[in-house]
């Protein structure tokens, strides 16, 4: 179960499948943070032409509340791709105050060094986390509707099994809030693209009231987690459309593409 919870001058949003003892983490919304709008108040992300300071205290605050140290998060240049790459401890820092100096261009990130969180920022892509207690290894991804086709989920999974000896069936995931079916419209293109990869799902495309054509992105992603092996029970998901909850979260769409991010955010402890 996803829920949301306020303490300390924030909501946080958690996944009740993955275990407090031994693991931070959390999807940050758009509020109680410094950033002036039209980045206001949470933004996490330091490309989108907010103050860097501001970017920088909004981290510290959501990090304090977590139990981890803003200075060491680790966070990539993102771009809506498939490569995963390992965080090690001589990572630490890489994009934490610097946009320039984040991890070079991927979209998943993973380790087993504790006190490294791992960040991702979004607006409508979805957040994918994980966690395998048993390796001791967690992940994050940013699947948008590319990353999704180019299978950045599995492919995550895959590494993790590659590098750690991950075993797929022990692996825990959550797909956190992004566009949902209700939202996500796409032309011709983006149809085509993944009706050739999910021959075997059409239902992941539907029509919105008004006849356009809708994707739904949190079924392609449990499918494909599901795939990669991941046992039903191990995968959760949040089923809130950041769109429609533009007030909470930060929403391109919505906001027609002027916006902060909001964060996913995983460590060891």
């Amino acid at each position: 179960m996803f829920q949301l919870r306020h303490s300390g001058g924030l909501w946080r949003g958690s996944f009740s499948l993955f275990p407090e003892e031994g693991l931070a983490h959390g999807i940050s919304t758009r509020l109680g943070g410094v950033s002036k709008p039209p980045f206001a108040a949470l933004n996490m992300a330091l490309h989108v032409g907010d103050c860097a300071a501001d970017v920088s205290e909004n981290r510290r605050f959501f990090a304090e509340a977590l139990g981890l140290d803003a200075a060491r998060i680790v966070t990539p240049r993102q771009v809506h791709g498939d490569e995963v790459r390992l965080v090690r401890a001589s990572d630490a820092g890489m994009g934490a105050s610097c946009y320039d100096e984040s991890v070079p261009a991927c979209d998943a990130l993973m380790t087993a060094q504790a006190g490294l969180p791992l960040l991702l920022c979004f607006a409508d892509c979805v957040p994918l986390l994980f966690f395998d207690p048993v390796r001791r290894v967690v992940a994050a991804a940013h699947a948008g509707w590319k990353g999704t086709v180019a299978e950045i989920g599995r492919k995550t999974v895959q590494r993790m099994a590659e590098t750690f000896g991950s075993r797929p069936q022990d692996i825990l995931a959550g797909i956190g809030p992004s566009i949902g079916a209700c939202c996500f419209e796409v032309g011709e293109e983006v149809a085509a693209a993944f009706r050739a990869a999910f021959p075997e799902a059409p239902e992941l495309l539907s029509h919105s009231p008004e006849g356009k054509r809708t994707i739904d992105l949190w079924a392609a992603n449990r499918l494909q987690l599901e795939a990669a092996g991941l046992l039903p029970a191990h995968i959760d998901s949040a089923d809130v459309c950041t769109k429609c909850n533009a007030g909470l979260f930060f929403s391109y769409r919505e906001e027609h593409g002027t916006t902060g991010r909001f964060a996913a955010w995983i460590a060891l402890k």
